[in-house]
């Protein structure tokens, strides 16, 4: 067995006997203090007559304080204020056993309060210098570590000097902070200095060469960190991040942990925060049941709806994968609500009839829905049995069987829609807020509408990842076109919201969406995350707008009215659009159309119907799609038929 082996192995008993050995000579030296390094002979007597006493006095205290335990390699400000309150109650101990037995005044008060600095200083000094040796001799005979540029001197960054310092496994070594707080400049940071502004990054890693920036910022704000990734940029330096706050609050992730920036903090605007109390008041208890809910918007409804405790969370989904995982994912989250996964159609209307007959559910949010333009321009006929009439079956259960609230997930896409998909979507709002067996139940009918949502399933985002990661070139439509973007808990969040705001009752509930984004954009600042170059390293195609597609999307129509609420950033859309007898008769005519696979019936319908669309009409004859098959009815509860459920008889 190695020396060093027997040091580990007799850990506790090497630590005591050190201890011991600095008490003895912070005593000897007060003693040899006192008394200019010539103690007389009686005091000498003294000295080594009340030794064990302090001794083992200082041992029973210096053990009641955990002095023990701990690891001097990893010493630390708080270790050396439990060492001061150790040495402090003991030397009072001490005093009062001298008092005692008589031997008070024999000790000169003088000597009690040198050794009192003595051995704070002496013990002190150990544990430092034994975390010295350590780091020293890790920085030497480690492998050379990566020399990293610090953005920012705050509690975060010294959270990551401190880690950087101590973990084994950690290849950087920082050599500089930055801060634009003029008050750190020039000051120091375990010995690591403040050398400049964030401005001054450029110039400061070409001066100092260092290997990775990384940024220790966690609470920056998405305006704050696009500055901060412009000037990593301009240094052409590989550059991190730390963990977010909630990581690191969680344990889920250390200081050292390194992350990539991710675009979606780019294009993140100030995060908008709902008060979501009222929520958990009316949702607590209650059955919630979401269509769509293993989708992007779904599935993180489905997250912070449990936070609500509702008594059961229904998830209606038609992709069987998708739903698998949330439903594990949710299990294991809340055990004290009951997870009800079901995989169906909302066009199949017997299915759908008995899960709402079974479940009975107090909210309804709706958010299944087909999404991508480009696909649904080429299956109009889906595309309209799904979004429309689907969501007429969902709402005529919802209202059929006695559910306080339906909330529709809507898209910006519906307004001036150019897009089958965006036309389907406008006609749903108009069924679910102006169709009058809806209009005129007792369900609270709403609906929300927002713009693209960053990291959902096939965003822009996503797709870009996937270009990029082949090598290239990444495919952008028009150097013009611009989307709105939300983040997926913004999103989530807003939707719950709407589905609480007494004012939002029969209406549209909008998010203020800040100012549009260019792809363009997007995608440059994307290929530069990665390290690269647009144009140089990676190219960038311009292919022209798909069909359906336009250059920019707008959140409300001109006959629209925006309301704004007691809420910042919630905005209501008011709207006249006609109801009645004609938007019944369009729906009635778009699911004979859809009944009868007629392609061009359904695109001059929905043309019709929603005459602000920019739809053109069918270029081409109807394609040969039949009827789908009668479906096997089991009726459970006394219902109209299928095509009287769909014009609200």
């Amino acid at each position: 067995m190695s020396f060093s082996s027997v040091l580990v192995y007799y850990r506790r008993t090497v630590i005591i006997t050190a201890n011991a050995l600095v008490l003895v000579a912070a005593y000897v030296l007060a003693f040899a203090l006192r008394f200019d390094f010539a103690v007389p002979p009686a005091q000498m007597a003294v000295l080594w007559q009340t030794l064990p006493l302090l001794l083992a006095v200082r041992l029973i205290v210096f053990t009641a304080y955990g002095l023990y335990r701990g690891i001097w390699k990893h010493v630390g400000v708080r270790d050396l204020a439990n060492l001061g309150k150790a040495v402090t109650l003991s030397t009072f101990i001490f005093a009062a056993f001298l008092s005692a037995i008589g031997l008070l005044g024999a000790v000169p008060r003088t000597v009690l309060a040198l050794d009192w600095m003595a051995a704070i200083l002496l013990a002190g000094g150990v544990r430092f210098a034994a975390r010295f040796v350590h780091e020293r001799h890790r920085a030497e005979a480690g492998p050379a570590r990566r020399r990293a540029l610090v953005i920012g001197a705050g509690e975060a960054a010294e959270r990551l000097l401190r880690q950087l310092q101590h973990a084994n496994g950690s290849d950087l070594q920082a050599i500089a902070l930055v801060d634009d707080d003029p008050a750190k400049l020039h000051m120091t940071i375990h010995d690591v200095r403040v050398r400049g502004t964030i401005d001054q990054i450029p110039e400061l890693a070409a001066s100092l060469s260092p290997d990775v920036l990384v940024i220790a910022i966690p609470s920056a704000t998405p305006e704050q960190m696009r500055r901060i990734v412009d000037r990593c940029l301009r240094s052409r330096r590989e550059f991190k991040r730390m963990p977010s706050l909630r990581e690191l609050l969680e344990g889920r992730a250390t200081a050292a942990e390194l992350r990539a920036v991710e675009i979606e903090q780019l294009l993140a605007r100030e995060p908008v925060v709902f008060d979501l109390g009222i929520v958990r008041e009316e949702v607590e208890g209650t059955v919630v049941l979401i269509t769509g809910g293993a989708g992007s918007v779904g599935s993180e409804l489905a997250r912070q709806i449990l936070q609500a405790k509702p008594a059961r969370l229904v998830l209606f989904e038609q992709a069987e994968t998708p739903l698998y995982y949330i439903d594990l994912e949710l299990r294991e989250k809340a055990s004290d609500v009951e997870i009800v996964a079901v995989v169906g159609d909302i066009t199949n209307d017997d299915h759908l009839r008995r899960v709402f007959a079974t479940f009975q559910p107090d909210h309804v949010f709706h958010a299944a829905a087909y999404k991508h333009v480009p696909m649904m321009e080429e299956n109009p006929v889906e595309a309209v049995r799904n979004n429309v009439l689907g969501t007429l079956s969902v709402a005529h259960c919802a209202a059929r069987f006695g559910a306080r609230r339906f909330v529709l997930i809507s898209t910006d896409k519906a307004v001036h829609p150019t897009s089958v998909m965006g036309a389907t979507k406008r006609v749903a709002e108009r069924v679910v807020l102006g169709l009058p067996a809806l209009r005129n139940s007792p369900t609270d009918f709403r609906t929300v509408r927002f713009g693209n949502v960053l990291g959902s399933d096939g965003s822009v985002v996503q797709l870009f990842r996937r270009q990029l990661a082949a090598g290239g070139p990444i495919t952008v439509t028009d150097p013009e076109v611009k989307r709105y973007f939300m983040t997926l808990p913004e999103a989530a969040q807003l939707v719950l919201q709407a589905a609480v705001l007494p004012e939002a009752a029969k209406r549209i509930t909008m998010l203020d969406m800040g100012e549009p984004v260019r792809i363009l954009e997007l995608a440059e600042n994307l290929i530069r995350l990665c390290g690269m170059e647009p144009y140089r390293d990676i190219n960038i195609v311009f292919t022209g707008l798909r069909p359906g597609e336009k250059l920019s999307e707008a959140l409300v129509t001109s006959s629209e009215v925006v309301v704004p609420t007691a809420i910042e950033k919630i905005k209501l859309v008011s709207t006249d659009d006609a109801g009645g007898s004609s938007l019944q008769e369009g729906v009635a005519q778009l699911a004979a159309a859809v009944d009868a696979g007629n392609r061009r019936l359904v695109i001059d319908t929905l043309r019709a119907m929603v005459p602000e669309s920019g739809l053109r009409p069918a270029a081409s004859e109807p394609l040969a799609i039949h009827p789908r098959s009668s479906r096997r009815r089991e009726v459970v509860v006394p219902m109209p038929t299928q095509r009287e459920a769909r014009l609200g008889a």
